[in-house]
C-alpha cells in the first residue's frame, strides 16, 4: 500500500495484516491486482485474523473518483459496515450498501481500498446508505471515521485497481 500511494492519500500507516477479499465471481483482490468492474459487482467475503469479542468496521473507498490525476470527489465510499463481531462481516451495522467499481470511461485504472479496523466501543448509528444512492458517499474521508471513533492504524486491508468496462453503465444507472 505504500508504493501505490494509498499513503498518504488515504491513511497515514499502513494496515497490520492482509485481509482476504473474495468476490462471487471467484477473483480476488491481491495487493493491487487489476481487476474488472464486472468481476466485482457483487459483495465480497471479507475476512481478517479477528480477535474474539473485538467488534470492527470495515470501509471500502474510491480515492480517484473522477480520476486519479484529478481526484476531487476523493474519497467514494463504496461500503461500509460497523459493529462486525470477530469477522464476521454478515453479523454487522451495514451503513452503506456495497456498490462495486464504477470508473467511468476514460478515466483510467481507480484503486478500491478495503480497510478493517478495531473499534474501541460499540457504535451506534442510524445511518444507512442503500446502493442505489450516491447521496453520502462522495467526499467522505476514511480519516475522519479514524479521528471520530479513535480507531488506530487499521488491523487489516487491500485493495485492487479496476478501470472501465461494459458493466459500468448498468451500475451507474442503479444510483441516482
Amino acid at each position: 500500500m505504500d508504493t501505490s500511494g494509498i499513503i498518504p492519500d488515504i491513511i497515514d500507516e499502513k494496515p497490520k495484516a492482509k485481509a482476504t477479499v473474495a468476490f462471487p465471481s471467484g477473483a480476488q483482490a491481491d495487493l493491487g491486482k487489476e481487476l474488472t468492474p464486472t468481476q466485482v459487482k457483487d459483495q465480497p467475503t471479507v475476512s481478517w485474523d479477528a480477535e474474539a469479542g473485538a467488534l470492527y468496521t470495515l470501509l471500502m473507498v474510491d480515492p480517484d473518483a473522477p480520476s486519479r490525476t484529478d481526484p476531487k470527489l476523493r474519497e467514494v465510499l463504496h461500503w461500509a459496515v460497523i459493529n462486525i463481531p470477530g469477522n464476521k462481516v454478515a453479523d454487522g451495522q451495514v451503513l452503506a450498501e456495497y456498490v462495486g467499481a464504477g470508473p467511468t470511461e476514460g478515466s483510467g485504472l481507480h484503486r478500491y481500498v478495503v480497510l478493517i479496523f478495531k473499534q474501541g466501543d460499540k457504535i451506534s448509528s442510524e445511518k444507512f446508505i442503500p446502493k442505489t444512492t450516491r447521496e453520502g458517499r462522495l467526499n467522505v474521508k476514511i480519516r475522519d471515521y479514524v479521528s471520530k471513533y479513535n480507531f488506530g492504524a487499521p488491523v487489516a486491508g487491500n485493495f485492487f485497481q479496476a478501470q472501465y468496462d461494459d458493466y459500468v453503465p448498468t451500475l451507474l444507472a442503479q444510483a441516482k
